[in-house]
């Protein structure tokens, strides 16, 4: 009996250590093809951080709301002014304009002169983590450079308006002739000012996040619609007015940014802005129900902006 068990024995104990090892091996298998795809994942995480930062900004903007103030330069490409008015229909062509910023000085701290520079003041809110809507007041100014040479369409008679204004050597009928303009013809401003009264919508994309989330750098795009508020400063033949505020006509623009936040809830933003403007009832002599001027104005506009997130 005992040669007969001796075999059994034998296999048992030798299935028995296989079994032992092949559970060895299996484990040490299984727990190297973990360890291999944790490595994976963190670096599929550390990748997405680099490639995504926005995973690593914990907070959403969504329900926020936001203000910021600041001040801007801009240009004008050149631009066609039709006059109308009794006794004359004439448009000058290509009209030369320039910006009027105010000198860096103490007029940028004092409380009561801060919207003589050019300003620009927006609120917003985010109805999404990346969109927000807007509204803004872009305050510019307009000057056309004077003196400058011009060409002119259209008739001038001796006397225009009603009472009579004088025009002197400038009573004729034009077909594209060159003409200079000087003060004594001409004064023509929206100096306080060309004002871009518009709603917008931005869409933001942070390109960086810092660890602690505090700081971050993001994209902002957007575009525009709205009013043109202009107070215009405006002298033809030396008859006019510096008047009131009025809604001249409207506009569309588009605007990119960059945005710096060095604070949770505050950030410094860098602009440009470019937009077509239709100024189609600008005030001149005063006689509004007789005399008028319309333009349409490219304008291109860099702001910088000191902003809030509430």
């Amino acid at each position: 009996m005992s040669g007969f068990h001796f075999p059994i024995n034998y296999m048992i104990n030798n299935k028995f250590k296989l079994l032992v090892l092949f559970v060895f091996i299996t484990n040490i298998s299984f727990g190297q093809g973990i360890f291999k795809f944790r490595q994976l994942r963190e670096k599929d995480t550390v990748a997405k951080s680099i490639f995504n930062p926005k995973n690593k900004r914990e907070v959403s903007n969504k329900g926020k709301f936001f203000a910021h103030w600041g001040y801007n330069f801009s240009s004008y490409a050149k631009s066609d002014i039709h006059f109308k008015g009794p006794g004359y229909d004439f448009t000058l062509l290509k009209v030369k304009a320039s910006d009027r910023p105010t000198k860096f000085g103490s007029t940028y701290f004092d409380p009561g002169r801060l919207t003589i520079p050019q300003f620009n003041l927006h609120f917003g809110y985010f109805f999404k983590d990346n969109y927000s809507i807007s509204l803004g007041w872009d305050h510019m100014k307009y000057v056309v450079d004077v003196p400058q040479t011009v060409r002119i369409k259209g008739f001038i008679d001796p006397q225009i308006s009603n009472p009579g204004i004088s025009t002197g050597d400038w009573a004729g009928h034009y077909n594209g002739e060159e003409v200079t303009l000087v003060d004594s013809v001409l004064k023509f401003e929206h100096t306080d000012g060309y004002n871009f009264a518009a709603v917008g919508i931005e869409r933001y994309d942070d390109i960086w996040v810092s660890r602690s989330g505090k700081q971050s750098l993001n994209t902002e795009v957007g575009l525009e619609a709205g009013l043109l508020v202009p107070r215009s400063d405006v002298r033809l033949f030396g008859e006019g007015a510096n008047h009131y505020w009025n809604i001249a006509g409207y506009g569309f623009a588009g605007k990119i940014g960059l945005q710096y936040h060095f604070l949770k809830w505050m950030y410094f933003q860098g602009s440009f802005k470019t937009g077509f403007t239709d100024l189609n009832k600008i005030h001149t002599t005063g006689r509004n129900a007789i005399d008028n001027a319309k333009q349409n104005i490219w304008f291109f506009e860099n702001y910088w902006v000191l902003g809030f997130r509430f």
